[in-house]
């Protein structure tokens, strides 16, 4: 998104920064260039309110809560096989859980007893 206008900083730059911007997270410097941006450019103004609305929506419906243990778990399994996957790696466990296997490709690879998980 651009409105057209020169700014110092670019329409774009600001819009990915404005979570950051909303949650303190930029430097003094930094705040400063989008906050002067956001007063020259309504369009980006306009984004940052929708975005600052949304984000205190989402505090207000979810702060406080945590997610339940059984959510944390599938997360976690999810990463995991994603990043198993990604890797092109795979990770068996025997049949009492002690023994590790981890292949890359189509090779097998038998890792030294040090390095297996006991459970």
């Amino acid at each position: 998104m651009s409105c057209g206008e020169p700014h110092e900083t670019d329409c774009k730059d600001v819009l990915a920064e404005v979570w950051m911007f909303l949650d303190q997270e930029c430097d003094k410097t930094r705040r400063e260039l989008l906050r002067q941006h956001l007063n020259e450019c309504s369009p980006c103004l306009e984004q940052y309110g929708i975005d600052e609305y949304l984000k205190a929506l989402l505090a207000r419906k979810c702060g406080g809560e945590a997610a339940p243990d059984t959510l944390k778990q599938r997360l976690r399994a999810t990463i995991r096989r994603t990043v198993l996957e990604q890797a092109e790696v795979t990770v068996e466990c025997g049949p009492e859980g002690k023994t590790v296997e981890v292949s890359l490709r189509a090779e097998r690879i038998e890792l030294p007893e040090t390095v297996k998980q006991d459970d």
